[in-house]
């Protein structure tokens, strides 16, 4: 049996949901921190499988910095939002998370929402205030990504959003 704290098992639990197990885990450890492969936390673990409940011990019990970033400067919210968990996105941001920070080649999680047609976590998203027309290194914003994936209803909606909050004080209008 590994080692209590030990990275791989930690990460393990977080995926596969067991909160009980991962709470005996760490106190047995008595540290949370335990980067895993390409420098993921356990909240970017967690985000990136949906488990809101292990998300929200992370951050309550254990004070885990929800704007923590990886290897490739990915968040916890990148995560949630590549992934389409719409209740980690929404924990997170009600949380403070910095809806528009730039991942590397500087993707924001809008445009990562937008990749997997999640009209649900796109709208969370534009609500708090993400800009649609940031670019990435590419020049891409999320009104190109929406396209390129070819979902009408996410492109009919990037196309509304574009008068959203993070919008408005970038759009001019004739």
């Amino acid at each position: 049996m590994a080692a209590p704290g030990d990275p791989r098992r930690l990460h393990r639990l977080v995926q596969e949901g067991r909160l009980c197990a991962l709470r005996e885990e760490l106190q047995g450890a008595g540290r949370a921190a335990c980067p895993g492969p390409a420098g993921d936390t356990l909240l970017h673990c967690a985000a990136r499988h949906g488990r809101r409940d292990v998300l929200a011990y992370l951050v309550e019990a254990w004070d885990m910095d929800i704007e923590a970033a990886n290897r490739d400067y990915k968040r916890p919210l990148h995560e949630a939002a590549s992934m389409g968990h719409r209740d980690c996105v929404q924990y997170l941001l009600g949380r403070g998370a910095a809806v528009d920070c730039l991942k590397k080649a500087d993707w924001t999680p809008l445009m990562m929402a937008c990749t997997r047609r999640n009209l649900e976590v796109i709208q969370d998203l534009v609500e708090h205030g993400a800009n649609p027309l940031l670019k990435n290194k590419d020049g891409w914003n999320s009104f190109h990504i929406a396209s390129r994936e070819g979902d009408p209803s996410v492109l009919h909606d990037a196309w509304l959003f574009r008068g959203s909050k993070g919008a408005s004080s970038k759009v001019r209008t004739k």
